[in-house]
């Protein structure tokens, strides 16, 4: 559940919090959704009225929850303030002893769910809650290298969950099992201990060639197929640059650059995300995929939520040059 202030207030003077519901695998599956694929979530929520309506919330979109178990006594909470100029966002987290932390290998029948699926994504938010939850999560690749699904992973390092130290163990013992590494500078530094040199995006320039530098090297340890990063330049929490990198291995294609300015960004790496997944699922070229999400991300940032309602056309007209923001009527 995420509760968030209204009005760009601080939680000090904030009254009210407006309800919604989001996590970062929920976030790529929506994007998916609008896109018109197919896309299953695995999660557990509490039998009450809470579970109740964060599935009733994800379903709405296109998400189908046959997977979501209920069980246990709350939901995970985080409280977002949202900044503005010099001022950046801040969030604070609520997770311990929610239903999903407690789930343990063998509740979860992933033979049902990998039957006749194409793709399994997770993100490093779920290893961090619980170990028995990161014990899950390799039970759940093993799973889907058996049923022949592509794996990809969004390190998504937060630092409120877990320290870098054993993000850093749990995830190497997990990275074996991905075929598509998702993550930033931050993430990729902190969690695999692979950094990209001189990197400083609060000076609001990026030297793009230390992060193919960062790709090949992720591509050299791991040995993953894909490896994708957001470029973002953050100028304040109002306006920031982004682009996209894609590498195979052999290759790093890079999108073009937008300007934006900030509606809500909370859930632009999730966005990212599901246009690559959208783009690699349906046969695009590497540059066709990493501008697809690129682009769709960039939109991502003009909308508030954690969910980016886009759809496909939307996207595409956005590449096609639609960027001017003039009103549509």
């Amino acid at each position: 559940m995420r509760l968030a202030t209204r009005r760009f207030e601080r939680f000090v003077q904030g009254r009210e919090l407006e309800v919604s519901y989001a996590g970062a695998e929920a976030n790529t599956a929506v994007c998916l959704a609008n896109f018109g694929l197919d896309a299953h979530m695995v999660s557990v929520v509490p039998p009450t009225e809470i579970g109740q309506a964060c599935i009733n919330y994800v379903r709405q979109y296109g998400v189908k929850t046959d997977f979501v178990l209920r069980r246990g006594k709350r939901l995970g909470i985080f409280f977002l303030e949202t900044g503005a100029s010099q001022r950046p966002s801040k969030v604070i987290y609520d997770r311990a002893n929610s239903a999903i932390t407690e789930v343990e290998p063998g509740q979860i029948n992933w033979d049902e769910v990998f039957a006749g699926k194409h793709w399994f994504h997770w993100s490093g938010i779920t290893p961090a809650l619980s170990d028995s939850l990161a014990a899950t999560t390799r039970e759940a690749c093993l799973a889907a290298r058996r049923h022949g699904l592509t794996i990809s992973c969004d390190l998504n390092y937060r630092r409120a969950l877990w320290p870098p130290e054993k993000a850093r163990v749990v995830m190497s013992e997990l990275m074996p099992l991905v075929d598509v590494l998702i993550g930033n500078e931050e993430d990729s530094a902190l969690v695999l201990g692979v950094g990209a040199k001189k990197a400083d995006v609060t000076t609001g320039s990026l030297q793009v060639g230390h992060y193919k530098e960062l790709a090949s090297e992720l591509h050299r340890r791991f040995n993953f197929h894909y490896v994708a990063t957001t470029l973002r330049e953050s100028f304040s929490a109002s306006e920031n640059g982004w682009s996209c990198l894609l590498s195979n291995g052999k290759t790093c294609y890079l999108s073009r650059k937008y300007r934006i300015w900030l509606v809500d960004r909370v859930g632009a790496g999730d966005a990212f995300s599901g246009g690559l997944i959208y783009g690699l699922l349906t046969g695009m070229s590497c540059q066709e995929t990493v501008e697809f999400a690129a682009a769709a991300s960039c939109l991502k940032h003009s909308i508030h939520g954690d969910f980016n309602h886009v759809s496909k056309v939307e996207v595409e007209a956005l590449l096609a040059g639609a960027g001017s923001g003039r009103i549509q009527r």
